[in-house]
């Protein structure tokens, strides 16, 4: 069934610019601004087309490559692409890189630089992975150098939106949205609310989109 109810509200009060406060040291006093995750949402459609990634997969990469072009294909006032962060335990920096995204996201460029995030990781995927999920040069790599190595690749200054003290909220709200739809596997594909298990990354765009505008 679609989803509606707390996360879908929560998402609305996202849009709004209500969504929190982020704090700064200066001057040895924390002080308190406001910030703003941007949804990354595309489209003004009337089709939902929600993609859930986990930003390391495969899979979610060459999903998330295809979406500028299903947009461009199927007209933005046809369509809405919303991008949901599947975080996953398994790929061992996941939640690290969410956090990237969504931190990405308070910056002045909002949707479009969690997007450069997004980009950066999938083109270099395996600089963020573990090998077999278990080992690898990863195993020395810290926190604080996989944040480094992403503002590297996206040329995003992220060390600070990272410590919003509570950016977990989006974290969180991602997790939530996915567990209530019953996500596991990356990436999945939802149409107007109602998974699609037969939609899958290797799919042409053409064929994204005539499953999105077929009445």
């Amino acid at each position: 069934m679609p989803a509606f109810g707390v996360l879908a509200l929560r998402e609305t009060v996202a849009a709004t610019g209500l969504s929190g406060r982020k704090c700064r040291m200066g001057n040895d006093r924390m002080t308190q601004l406001a910030w703003r995750a941007d949804p990354l949402v595309w489209g003004h459609g009337p089709r939902l087309f929600e993609v859930f990634i986990e930003p390391t997969c495969p899979f979610s990469g060459r999903a998330f490559g295809k979406l500028d072009d299903l947009l461009a294909h199927a007209g933005d006032d046809r369509i809405t692409i919303k991008i949901r962060l599947q975080s996953q335990p398994w790929h061992m920096y996941s939640g690290v890189i969410v956090r990237c995204i969504l931190a990405a996201s308070t910056l002045e460029g909002g949707k479009e630089a969690a997007k450069s995030v997004m980009a950066a990781v999938a083109a270099h995927r395996e600089e963020f992975e573990f090998e077999r999920h278990c080992r690898g040069p990863n195993l020395d790599a810290t926190p604080n150098d996989i944040i480094a190595r992403i503002e590297g690749y996206s040329g995003m200054q992220l060390a600070d939106a990272f410590a919003i003290p509570d950016l977990d909220r989006e974290v969180k709200w991602h997790c939530k949205y996915a567990r209530q739809n019953g996500i596991h596997v990356s990436p999945t594909f939802m149409i107007d609310g109602v998974v699609q298990a037969d939609i899958g990354s290797g799919d042409a765009v053409a064929d994204w989109a005539s499953r999105l505008l077929r009445n």
